[in-house]
């Protein structure tokens, strides 16, 4: 049955839309390795009208359509689960920048164009598109808004949400909306692109988006600091955001395991301290006649002289402020390279950050005291990724199972989220339905039954269907 889906699929768009066979199979992998799945076949269209025909193809044949950008996924979001009875439809064919205006401040783009070549382009033109990503040299712009990516920046520029002006997208019929405004203000009723936004593909194939471009940061001060326990860390973002106002456009903290792990993944990245209890890595950018660095400096200066701070060091060149970003990547490298451990993504109120770390921390080692909790991120936005890795002389998958449930339950009497910027796939549904409000769960289901009456887009994702 699949070879003959496959078969009629090739009879419906031609030989170079449709690839078959053992070429597939990194179209159903994930992105960590962990998941194999299969399709009847992966769509490549290489413009909006392709997409189109193969939608109305997929519904004619009553296939189930899993849109896929990067695949740089977390959430199995872009990963098909029912290998008889769904393709992959990948945007990588369709990379364009469109059009990309100074004076607007804008750039229109397809949904396959990656994500770090958009910020060159935008660079090129002396703009800058702040979303930064650890997958940004792989991952593409339709993957971000079907996510509502987040990453480092968020708590200066917002989230993918709050960057992009318009959207094309084609719906489970074929039909194109065509929402591809660069308005920075238009009240004429609902906003229809945001039902696509933090979708993942649920809704309809993005298939091109305008995004807000922002002036090219000239300064940008990066700095590494010390302090004495995590509950420091939230005192000194406290202070930064009232001294350093919206200039500052990163904060995240980091354990001390984050040193070890990011050497163990890269034996020659400079560490430039260790021994501590928490660490922040902080960074300020502004352009004109904005002084980054003499902020950063006066800014540290006082938490110094207050005792908040124990040790630091600012970067002095555009290579030292990468190698303290590396140690940032470099930890979660040496995670993966430790095999299959919990990740997790989660946000609760910042007021209670330090608090939730402590109380998920100590719950996850009372009970797998063999285990080893890394609790790093975003402080600026409350977003914790609260990982567990396993005690190497057990089996991992009953720990990781134990250690979710356990986290999770501390989050729920923090009010928490469980994704705050991962998405939900299919790794977290049963978690999103298990703690989703029926008047929510109503309104959901009455927008995906309008928009996609048949169940076309990507099922089982988010959701079980129905």
């Amino acid at each position: 049955m699949t070879e003959r889906l496959a078969t009629r699929l090739t009879i419906l768009l031609g030989d170079d839309l449709v690839l078959t066979g053992a070429g597939i199979a990194p179209y159903c992998r994930d992105w960590h390795g962990d998941v194999q799945s299969d399709a009847v076949a992966v769509l490549r269209p290489r413009s909006t009208a392709e997409v189109a025909a193969c939608m109305r193809a997929a519904a004619a044949l009553g296939l189930g359509v899993v849109p896929q950008g990067g695949n740089t996924g977390l959430v199995m979001g872009a990963i098909p689960d029912a290998p008889a009875a769904q393709v992959v439809l990948s945007l990588e064919r369709m990379t364009r920048i469109r059009a990309l205006d100074r004076d607007d401040f804008s750039a229109v783009v397809e949904a396959g164009a990656v994500l770090e070549e958009v910020k060159t382009a935008a660079a090129a033109a002396g703009l800058f598109f702040p979303l930064s990503l650890g997958a940004q040299g792989s991952c593409r712009i339709g993957g971000n808004v079907a996510t509502n990516a987040g990453g480092v920046n968020v708590l200066r520029y917002g989230m993918m949400r709050d960057l992009v002006l318009g959207l094309e997208v084609v719906l489970p019929d074929g039909q194109v909306f065509d929402g591809l405004s660069r308005l920075r203000k238009d009240n004429r009723g609902i906003d229809l692109k945001q039902l696509f936004i933090g979708a993942e593909g649920t809704l309809g194939v993005v298939t091109a988006v305008s995004l807000k471009l922002l002036p090219a940061p000239e300064q940008v001060a990066t700095a590494l600091v010390a302090l004495p326990r995590l509950e420091d860390v939230m005192t000194l973002y406290r202070r930064a955001r009232r001294d350093c106002c919206d200039l500052m456009s990163a904060f995240e903290f980091m354990p001390p395991l984050a040193m070890d792990l990011a050497r163990e993944a890269m034996p020659d990245l400079p560490i430039p301290m260790t021994g501590h209890a928490a660490y922040a890595l902080i960074e300020i950018a502004g352009s004109g006649l904005v002084d980054a660095g003499g902020l950063m400096e006066r800014f540290l200066e006082g938490a110094f002289e207050d005792g908040l701070a124990l040790d630091g060091v600012i970067a002095q060149s555009g290579t030292q402020a990468a190698n303290l970003w590396a140690i940032r990547e470099g930890m979660n490298l040496g995670q993966a390279a430790r095999g299959r451990h919990l990740r997790t993504d989660i946000s609760v109120p910042l007021s209670r950050l330090a608090d939730f770390v402590a109380e998920a921390e100590a719950a996850v080692l009372a009970a797998l005291p063999g285990s080893l909790c890394v609790s790093y991120g975003h402080v600026g936005d409350g977003n914790v990724h609260l990982n567990v890795l396993p005690d190497p002389s057990s089996p991992a998958e009953p720990q990781i199972l134990a250690a979710k449930k356990i986290v999770n339950a501390v989050l729920d009497r923090y009010a928490g989220s469980i994704s705050a910027e991962h998405g939900i796939g299919r790794l977290k549904r049963e978690e999103f339905e298990a703690r989703l409000p029926e008047v929510n769960r109503r309104l959901l289901a009455a927008v995906r039954q309008a928009i996609d009456p048949h169940g076309t887009m990507n099922p089982g994702c988010q959701l079980t269907p129905s």
